[in-house]
């Protein structure tokens, strides 16, 4: 009687696999938002969802976040339970915009079109935020100039076209150190952190939303006047 070897097959990537293929986004990101997109994608692959479906959750629960706070502000609802909801809603989306990414790369399904569907998903998501934030600080201060807003919305793009850029061929970074102090200098720019502070002072003091929008105002239209600089004499000397 001959006997048969079966072969078994192989175990699926565990979260340690994927988040070794992640995009990073800075420390915060790293150690929060990409581990816990790391469990998403690892539970994916193992059930057979797509990249594309952990993009269109990012979407759902970003835009479903976004739209509760703007509801629950103009609502007799105490602030903490908006608060809350931004606290934990953004990070959820975020970890899914994460883990799409690691999904994709680990198990061979990249594409073109799948980058895209990204892309316009974060700035669908981007969008929804800055309307909830501002919607939050004109509720908190009513005297609040609309250029104000204007200007919060403008500049808030900024952090995800530069992210864009920096996935392209020509990709450059104005500061290359990788050490802890200007990784923490860095955080006013990682999009987990941010969020994360945001969510939290909605959740404690809601009040002080309008300073969050002036300073990350100035932060963003300051790294985005330094980066024309610095790339427009790179491209002098070039």
């Amino acid at each position: 009687m001959r006997s048969a070897t079966l072969s078994a097959e192989p175990a699926p990537p565990g979260p340690a696999e994927f988040y070794r293929v992640n995009r990073g986004g800075g420390l915060f990101s790293e150690g929060l938002s990409q581990r816990v997109g790391a469990l998403f994608a690892a539970a994916a692959y193992r059930t057979g969802v797509s990249p594309t479906l952990l993009t269109a959750g990012n979407l759902v629960v970003g835009l479903a976040t976004s739209a509760a706070v703007v509801a629950l502000t103009s609502t007799s609802a105490p602030t903490w339970v908006a608060g809350l909801v931004a606290l934990l809603g953004w990070q959820l989306a975020y970890a899914l915009d994460c883990a799409d990414g690691q999904l994709a790369r680990v198990a061979g399904r990249t594409s073109p079109a799948g980058a895209r569907v990204d892309v316009l998903c974060d700035i669908a998501v981007q969008i929804s935020l800055v309307t909830a934030l501002s919607a939050v600080a004109v509720d908190q201060h009513p005297a609040t100039a609309s250029w104000v807003v204007a200007l919060f919305a403008g500049t808030w793009m900024v952090n995800l076209v530069t992210s864009v850029m920096q996935a392209g061929p020509n990709a450059g970074s104005m500061v290359t150190s990788t050490s802890l102090p200007v990784r923490l200098v860095k955080l006013v720019r990682d999009y987990g952190a941010v969020i994360f502070l945001a969510g939290l002072v909605l959740l404690l003091v809601p009040q002080w939303t309008i300073w969050l929008v002036v300073a990350f105002t100035i932060v963003n239209g300051g790294f985005l006047l330094a980066s024309i600089a610095f790339t427009g004499r790179t491209a002098l000397r070039s």
